[in-house]
């Protein structure tokens, strides 16, 4: 079957069928273009977000007036 002949069929399907075939096509499309993601690459990414240490409210309130206080100058 060509395109012409199957776009043609479509259009004259109930407007409920052309939106679940429209739906049914954008899946396909989506896991077809959606990048596989390889667990291994995820696995050596554990823990990158993490900081060197437990900081307390204290120092963070620290850090962040030394940043604001060099920011204005």
């Amino acid at each position: 079957m060509i395109l012409q002949e199957l776009q043609k069929q479509a259009l004259q399907l109930p407007i409920s069928d052309r939106w679940q075939l429209v739906q049914t096509l954008l899946e396909s499309l989506q896991q077809e273009t959606r990048p596989a993601l390889n667990k291994g690459n995820l696995s050596r990414l554990r823990g990158i977000a993490k900081g060197s240490g437990i900081s307390g409210d204290q120092e963070i309130t620290a850090d962040y007036v030394t940043y604001l206080t060099q920011k204005y100058q």
